[in-house]
């Protein structure tokens, strides 16, 4: 049997991940591949019960240090439990975030360092890495438009913070990108839904 991909999409808040992560799983579906969707934190029984510590309570309740092991250990969890079996048995695994957005939050808007998330996930997830990342790219004074009117109901712990930490977390994105342009492309997340949609798919040429 053929292997699957693993597909991550990854971008600070209000870029639309969620929504074009849907979108492209049924374009994918469309064209005869089976597509599971994902998410993290989250994506397996283990993943999840870690998901409700992580964005319930104040923005200050953990240190970066308890939100990066945090993270994790999730994300070991979601790899072994869902991606790997998945993708093994020949099934395209389209996640929300992924390993770059601990890099992006915890390691630069954080300080916690790149080289100490890499650490932990080559101990917890053995170094596995997305076959390809569609990093969603938008101004950030149009993303933080976006994302104040999807939190109307109120932000989780990241949504909630300040607009120079996500400066911070959209400027690491962009380097971590620059740096692995064999896995990344950066995809333009303006204009309409279905515009996003197909400048993903077209970024998946070559899989």
């Amino acid at each position: 049997m053929a292997r699957g991909r693993f597909i991550s999409l990854e971008g600070g808040e209000g870029v639309g991940k969620s929504t074009q992560l849907r979108a492209l799983a049924a374009a994918l579906r469309a064209r005869g591949h089976d597509v599971i969707e994902t998410r993290e934190p989250g994506g397996s029984a283990g993943a999840e019960a870690i998901r409700a510590l992580l964005l319930d309570g104040d923005a200050g309740r953990w240190t970066p240090a308890a939100e990066a092991l945090l993270f994790a250990a999730a994300r070991a969890d979601h790899v072994a439990k869902t991606i790997l079996p998945a993708v093994e048995a020949g099934t395209w695994v389209l996640s929300d975030r992924f390993l770059d957005s601990s890099l992006a939050y915890q390691g630069g808007a954080d300080g916690i360092g790149e080289a100490v998330i890499r650490q932990l996930h080559a101990v917890g997830s053995n170094g596995f890495l997305p076959d390809r990342t569609l990093l969603l790219a938008l101004p950030e004074a149009e993303a933080a438009a976006r994302a104040a009117a999807r939190d109307r109901g109120g932000a989780d712990r990241f949504g909630a913070r300040d607009a120079a930490y996500h400066g911070r977390v959209a400027a690491t994105f962009a380097a971590i990108a620059a740096a692995d342009p064999d896995r990344f492309r950066v995809v333009d997340a303006s204009g309409n839904a279905e515009e996003v949609t197909a400048r993903l798919l077209a970024a998946l040429d070559g899989l």
